[in-house]
């Protein structure tokens, strides 16, 4: 009997770095074979170019497929999905592959679960059992029951996730594998790079190194018309602060273009001399460099999950992250350039916060590893009750 065939898909630069030590812990095991695909954004240079550093990695590429429309509206991401559905069906078929993981809940991510759950395809699917309160809550839970495998970050999403009609025995909870680099960066947590010098980025030259906030806001899908408007509010507070800052480029999703609109038109208008903005870092230099700041500003998860246990305090914009379980890390406010200035201040003005393990210690993507080599291999399945 030959080597399971594991086939990961990774659509955007957030996805890689949720599944690094998982493909690294595929790629060892010796009775495993990765089949590693990569989609969407993650091929794209304006979103950072993610297909960079996975191949910096070392990893091999089974497949790429180019399937995101221009727009960063809602019809975009609707034909992309479909784009995806037609492409990954064609590379599922030429891998062939014994069981595919997907990743999360972005839009993309529906078309893996699509492909695959018709293909007859076993499906496992990462971070299911989630909430928060926006339209990616309709893409999980739909993905959950499309999955025959679930591997979620943590008690509560567990507990959903059987709530849902899922077999008990096929939902684990392994923790989220970001935190498995979060734990291997806290090992060695100086920031021992210029973030300038190594990736260049666009805007002012500040002097950093005493103090520094980092910011990564991106457009809510169910408010994309006013994605201008509120990251414009979160330009003029952090301008106002007057701290250094390193600001990173949306993911592409619908309210893109006002958010980036948002960016390029401040950077003209304002020329603030204390903000540089990157388009994406190497993962492990990313929580580098959020390990060495005073806070994390804006609305990525990233806030909630690997500065939860990296003990970083998070100010968290608006209703992204709604319902997500979150740590004591965390203040959350308005699209409110007020309301960002003053909870900015409050934070920088108390003891940093202690680590949380919300979402694992540190072991996940190894364990999911394990138990893809081991678990009977199926593709139908009936709701329990």
């Amino acid at each position: 009997m030959g080597k399971r065939k594991i086939c990961v898909v990774v659509t955007a630069r957030p996805s890689y770095s949720r599944v690094r030590t998982l493909l690294q812990a595929v790629d060892k095991n010796p009775n495993l074979e990765l089949q590693l695909v990569v989609a969407a954004s993650a091929l794209l240079d304006r979103y950072g170019s993610a297909i960079n550093y996975i191949e910096q990695d070392g990893f091999k590429i089974a497949a790429k497929v180019f399937n995101i429309l221009e727009g960063e509206n809602l019809t975009a991401a609707a034909k992309t999905t479909g784009i995806g559905i037609l492409e990954l069906s064609s590379v599922f078929e030429n891998l062939k592959p014994s069981i595919v993981v997907t990743i999360a809940d972005r839009f993309e991510t529906m078309s893996t679960a699509i492909a695959a759950s018709y293909m007859n395809i076993p499906l496992a699917h990462i971070q299911g059992g989630e909430v928060t309160g926006n339209i990616d809550e309709k893409v999980r839970h739909s993905i959950t029951k499309l999955a025959d495998y679930h591997f979620v970050a943590s008690e509560g999403a567990r507990n959903r996730v059987i709530k849902l009609g899922e077999d008990p025995t096929k939902v684990f909870n392994t923790g989220c594998p970001s935190i498995d680099l979060a734990a291997e960066v806290m090992k060695s947590p100086q920031l021992d790079f210029n973030p300038i010098t190594r990736y260049g980025g666009v805007g002012a030259e500040p002097d950093w190194e005493p103090g520094y906030l980092v910011v990564l806001q991106h457009p809510v899908t169910t408010e994309y018309a006013s994605a201008r408007n509120h990251i414009t509010e979160t330009l003029h507070a952090i301008n106002n602060l007057e701290i250094p800052t390193f600001w990173f480029w949306p993911n592409v999703d619908a309210g893109a273009d006002g958010t980036s609109k948002g960016i390029r038109a401040f950077r003209e208008n304002y020329q603030p001399v204390k903000i540089r903005f990157f388009k994406n870092m190497e993962p492990g230099d990313f929580l580098k460099l959020l390990i060495n700041s005073m806070c994390l500003v804006g609305n990525s998860s990233v806030g909630i999950r690997e500065c939860s246990f990296l003990g970083i305090p998070v100010i968290n914009i608006g209703s992204r992250q709604h319902s997500r379980e979150r740590g004591k890390n965390v203040i959350n406010v308005n699209y409110d350039r007020g309301e960002i200035n003053a909870a900015v201040t409050y934070i920088l003005n108390k003891p940093k916060p202690v680590s949380e393990m919300i979402y694992g210690g540190g072991q996940a993507g190894q364990t999911i590893a394990n138990i893809l080599a081991e678990i009977d291999l199926q593709f139908h399945k009936t709701i329990t009750y």
